[in-house]
């Protein structure tokens, strides 16, 4: 013996006062004492108590002698005496685990015998489902140590605390129990293992795999794809993953698949990585029930068999509002704050909604210690929207109201229609059914038509603060380019980047981009059709809210218009509405002469922008002056809005006032 002595009493007093093996998976050699623990396990699992190594063997399909063999490898690292064993069976001090032939032999299976080796041998339950390792390749293979993994240690000593290589990966999936997760899981029970789950923005495709799975028995493990991809070893990850799920008896939801697809489709070359068309495939291929979410279509290379595919539904009202209350539950709400009421024109997923409520929380906390109230909701809410929207529009946060807009009634009441649909839109296309078919959205789309300066923009943004939502001005620079193909890149980006934010988007003088149709003469009027037409079907499937404003409507194609939900015109303002706006304009804080005039400025034929910049002159002609604003000012400015918009200046409209700059 090297470096070591145990005498054969020593040995017996080992094994004499070794503690009783874990209950065995099934029945095996052991005489009266095996088939007595048998009973006792047999007895405990009828009474509901989980055996891990019971599950484990099940799960991972193991044989007796695999069982036997795991506890042989596993004994060293439950009782410290086994060490002292081991290298006395080894004759080498150093060598202080089972090594294969060793392991072979006190499994009652000689080394010679084929069949038994195979079962240390790659392809076999325990190697390739990482229950054991074998260890020193270099040596013989009857001489190579077996090593149990220490989470599988853990496991059978009842933690489950996940594997270090999954820390930062896997996120907690919140079931939401429907009659579609009673459906799918009976699906997963009748022996499906992929499913992708397409969704909209808002959808609801992670709770619905996790209520599934839990409708089959089963946990569910989250994985961030986009975690697992910038990751240093992701092929190490999903092995520690698929062990992971097969210990804990668990199906595995993923997602969002799109951050893979769009990263390319290459399954790597050589002795590289793989790349993210073939993480898929091994993710698809893992021996547990898979559910892969994401918004793109499925490609037939990430899987060597097809999933089920199914649409995830986007969350209900209802569903939406007991999210609200479980990720609300034990914060005390301001009087009249209803979530689901206040938020309803925002489409959240579920996660969005636990962030928001967090953040809501928060602040409330951190600005008096009060109650979380409606404006510590939207404010919540605004803070998940994506940034990538703002790097290609101007985002706006709105500042006006209802009550800062001068316009005819009937306008007025068709914009309440723009913010009536956005807030009811969950329980009318949703609940109700009412979605058209042919690929629409759930988006809602308005048209502002009218003259330059008659409120158009200004009305969006009030409907965008009615609705508690961001404004964000898509600069048309930006967008139209005159290569061909360019523009509809540049437009999907937006709408791509849009589908992640809860906001209006809002195409200024609309009719640049999308103008009417026209007889093709040359492949510039051929390609420019197919850009409007590639824009009607882009707009179509947008479930965002937007708003175009043009100032030629005639110029738009009918089939866009026909397609849109909202068209409300501004004409320009009469007399009476005019002096509002000149009241309006001016403010309650400009000093005003006593003699100050409006009905008279009222007379001009002006849209309300160039009321406001007529007002904004006046007011630096009386600063200069040091006096209240007089009418001689309003008209003077009036006169040079007349000349800056192309408009003939004739001395009888402006009398008694004379034509030019008024002094004193």
């Amino acid at each position: 013996m090297r470096g070591l002595y145990l005498s054969e009493e020593a040995v017996d007093r080992i094994l004499a006062s070794a503690p009783p093996d874990p209950a065995p998976a099934g029945p095996g050699p052991g005489g009266a004492a095996r088939d007595e623990a048998e009973a006792r396990a047999d007895e405990a699992e009828a009474a509901g108590a989980r055996l891990p190594l019971r599950a484990l063997a099940r799960g991972f399909a193991l044989t007796p002698l695999d069982v036997e063999l795991l506890l042989i490898a596993l004994l060293p690292d439950l009782d410290g005496r086994f060490e002292k064993l081991y290298g006395y069976l080894n004759d080498d001090v150093t060598r202080r685990r089972a090594g294969v032939g060793l392991a072979l032999e006190l499994a009652g299976a000689g080394p010679l015998h084929a069949a038994a080796r195979a079962r240390l041998a790659p392809g076999a339950p325990l190697v390739d489902g990482g229950l054991l390792l074998v260890e020193e390749e270099d040596r013989p293979f009857l001489s190579r140590s077996l090593r149990v993994p220490d989470r599988v240690t853990a496991h059978l000593l009842g933690d489950d605390t996940p594997d270090p290589r999954l820390r930062g990966l896997l996120t907690p999936p919140t079931p939401l129990p429907s009659p579609r997760a009673d459906r799918l899981g009976d699906a997963l029970r009748d022996g499906v293992r992929l499913v992708y789950l397409r969704e909209r923005a808002g959808g609801s495709a992670v709770c619905l795999a996790a209520a599934a799975l839990a409708a089959a028995g089963r946990p569910a493990l989250g994985l961030d794809l986009a975690a697992l991809a910038a990751g240093p070893d992701p092929e190490a990850a999903l092995r520690a993953l698929a062990r992971e799920a097969r210990l804990r008896g668990a199906g595995v939801v993923a997602g969002p698949v799109d951050v893979l697809a769009g990263a390319g489709a290459g399954a790597g070359s050589g002795a590289g990585p793989p790349g993210p068309a073939g993480l898929l495939r091994t993710l698809a291929g893992l021996p547990v029930p898979v559910l892969l979410t994401g918004r793109c279509g499925w490609d037939p290379l990430w899987a060597e068999d097809g999933p089920l595919p199914l649409t995830a539904p986007p969350l209900t009202a209802a569903e939406r509002a007991a999210l609200w209350r479980d990720a609300l539950d034990g914060a005390a709400l301001a009087p009249g704050t209803e979530p689901a009421a206040a938020l309803a024109p925002f489409l959240l997923g579920p996660e969005q909604v636990r962030r928001a409520a967090r953040t809501a929380r928060r602040q409330a906390l951190a600005e008096d210690g009060g109650p979380v109230s409606a404006r510590h909701l939207l404010s919540g809410v605004r803070a998940q929207n994506a940034a990538g929207l703002e790097r290609l529009a101007r985002r706006v946060e709105p500042s006006v109201g209802w009550d800062d807009l001068v316009l005819p009634r009937d306008t007025a009441v068709q914009l309440g229609e723009l913010a009536l649909r956005a807030r009811h839109r969950d329980r009318v296309l949703g609940d109700w059914r009412m979605r058209p078919g042919g690929g629409r959205g759930r988006g809602v789309m308005a048209l502002l038509a009218g003259d330059s300066g008659t409120g158009k923009t200004m009305s969006a943004e009030v409907v965008a603060a009615d609705l508690g939502l961001d404004l964000y001005v898509v600069d048309l620079s930006s967008v139209v380019d005159k290569y061909v193909g360019e523009t509809e890149k540049n437009l999907e980006r937006i709408f791509t980047e849009a589908a992640e934010v809860n906001g209006v988007l809002l195409f200024d003088e609309a009719d640049a981009v999308f103008g009417k149709r026209s007889e093709v003469s040359d492949a510039r009027d051929r390609y420019a059709n197919l850009e409007s037409a590639y824009l009607l079907q882009r707009m179509e499937s947008f479930d965002g809210i937007a708003v175009l404003t043009t100032n030629l409507r005639a110029n738009l194609d009918e089939a866009f218009t026909r397609r849109l939900d909202v068209v409300v015109d501004f004409p320009l303002p009469d007399a009476p509405l005019r002096r509002t706006l000149w009241d309006r304009c001016l403010g309650p804080v400009v000093p005003r002469a006593d003699d100050l005039d409006l009905d008279f400025c009222a007379r001009f034929e002006l849209a309300g922008g160039s009321i406001r910049a007529c007002a904004v002159t006046a007011a630096y002609l009386a600063a200069e002056t040091r006096r209240p604003l007089r009418t001689a000012d309003l008209v003077t400015a009036v006169q040079r809005e007349y000349r800056k918009l192309g408009r003939l200046v004739l001395a009888g409209e402006f009398a008694p006032y004379p034509v030019g700059r008024q002094e004193g």
